[in-house]
């Protein structure tokens, strides 16, 4: 009998479709809010490279997020909101102290990168589950983790800067182990590496590591002083606090 239901347990996990994995991965676990200090590296294809270094809060699983960038000190109060929303195009505005202006970011520009690094506005929101189609592409082990890897091509309705990407998520978990994502010429364009840590019952990420493979550009990104379900309110999540530096 035990045999009998192991083997049924194996047939239903690997009929799993790509849209049923897609939305296990959905609707996982995520903290009502979350903060933290952010350090993104940026590097050109000479080798040479530049240092911000943020503060985040975010609620919702990441749909609305504030940053405010701390240094260098030439980027010191540049601040970015974002609003994500089901039925209508995100909210998306930068301040821009040197020229005291909020400049908002269109629908039409989230392929724009993000402050100059290796990933876009569209690159920092969350994939509406029904907006891209799914294909379960054969199981792979990467990094001694066995993962599902995923097809997803965005619908038209997505206004996607991408044809498609290549995903890798762990079976244990959930979490995205890398990724790969192409242009509209439907050529490779990004590499995309993860980490997770477990905090709580939730698995937050560490660091990402972004290669522009046509660029020969990369950045990467790393996560401190994580602080999860503390009671961010959303008030925070307002134009006027762009202006406004944390503590």
């Amino acid at each position: 009998m035990k045999n009998i239901i192991l083997i049924f347990s194996m047939n239903v996990l690997f009929s799993q479709t790509g849209y049923e994995i897609a939305k296990m991965v959905d609707e996982k676990p995520t903290p009502e809010d979350m903060s933290n200090r952010t350090k993104m590296v940026l590097t050109n294809s000479k080798g040479k490279s530049r240092t911000n270094v943020m503060v985040s809060k975010s609620t919702g699983g990441n749909e609305k997020q504030i940053i405010w960038f701390m240094e260098p000190k030439d980027d010191r109060g540049v601040a970015f909101l974002k609003i994500e929303h089901k039925e209508k195009d995100d909210e998306m505005r930068m301040w821009l102290p040197a020229f005291k202006k909020v400049r908002r970011i269109s629908s039409k520009k989230k392929g724009d990168s993000f402050m100059g690094s290796d990933m876009s506005y569209e690159d920092l929101s969350n994939r509406e589950l029904n907006e891209n189609e799914y294909k379960r592409l054969e199981d792979e082990t990467v990094n001694g983790i066995e993962c599902y890897v995923l097809e997803i091509i965005p619908k038209k309705e997505a206004k996607s800067s991408y044809t498609k990407h290549i995903s890798w998520i762990a079976k244990d978990g959930l979490y995205g182990v890398k990724e790969e994502s192409f242009d509209k010429r439907g050529i490779l364009l990004k590499k995309k590496e993860y980490t997770f840590q477990k905090l709580k019952e939730y698995y937050i990420i560490d660091r990402v590591f972004v290669e522009n493979v046509q660029k020969k550009h990369s950045t990467e990104v790393t996560f401190t002083d994580v602080q999860v379900d503390t009671g961010i309110g959303n008030s925070i999540f307002h134009e006027k606090n762009l202006k406004r530096m944390p503590r």
